[in-house]
Parts: C-alpha cells; sequence; structure tokens
C-alpha cells in the first residue's frame, strides 16, 4: 500500500486538485431540438457542476441575446445557437475535441 502525504504548504487542495481533473474530462454536447409548434431550441449538457451550469447559461444569455434556462443539468438556449455557443465555449478555454455539435 503506498500512502501519499500531502503538503499543507502547498497552494492546491486535494478537492482543487480532483476539480482540475474533473473539468480536464469534461465533455460538453451541444444539439439541436425541435420542440412543441416546430420552434427550436439549443441544448447544452456535460457540465457537472450547477454553479457552473447557471453562471455558464447566464453568460451565454447575454452574450448571444437570446433567452433560456438551466434546469436538470442542461442549459436550454431559444433558438439555433449552436455555432455561437461554440464560440463561446472555445473562448472559454474549453478544447475543441471536447465539445461535440450535433
Amino acid at each position: 500500500m503506498i500512502i501519499i502525504g500531502l503538503n499543507n504548504d502547498d497552494n492546491n487542495s486535494f478537492g482543487d486538485i480532483l476539480k482540475e481533473l474533473d473539468e480536464a474530462n469534461i465533455k460538453i454536447s451541444v444539439q439541436l431540438s425541435v420542440i412543441k409548434r416546430g420552434k427550436k431550441v439549443t441544448t447544452i449538457k456535460g457540465f457537472t457542476n450547477q454553479e457552473q451550469i447557471e453562471t455558464t447559461a447566464h453568460e451565454l444569455k447575454k452574450t448571444i441575446g437570446t433567452g433560456g434556462t438551466s434546469k436538470n443539468g442542461l442549459i436550454v438556449l431559444q433558438g439555433d445557437h449552436r455555432s455561437k455557443v461554440l464560440e463561446f465555449l472555445l473562448s472559454k478555454g474549453y478544447q475543441e475535441d471536447a465539445i461535440e455539435i450535433i
């Protein structure tokens, strides 16, 4: 058995390291859906943190200039905004291979 000791002088706590690993393995899916009466919505899923979902949804709605909501681990934007969402996520530092456009 190997026991790893953590130095209290480190700036990174174990939780911070796990959070970074979780963000590094994130896979975001951006999908166009058609709901009732033929209305189109862009659905974004794959975020792991509820706070991250809410802040990203707020920033996306403000940047794109559209309505939307965040609920049940999803971000739903009114209209077809797949290309704008891709540009936004890339500008926020997400890797292009971690984003799937459907």
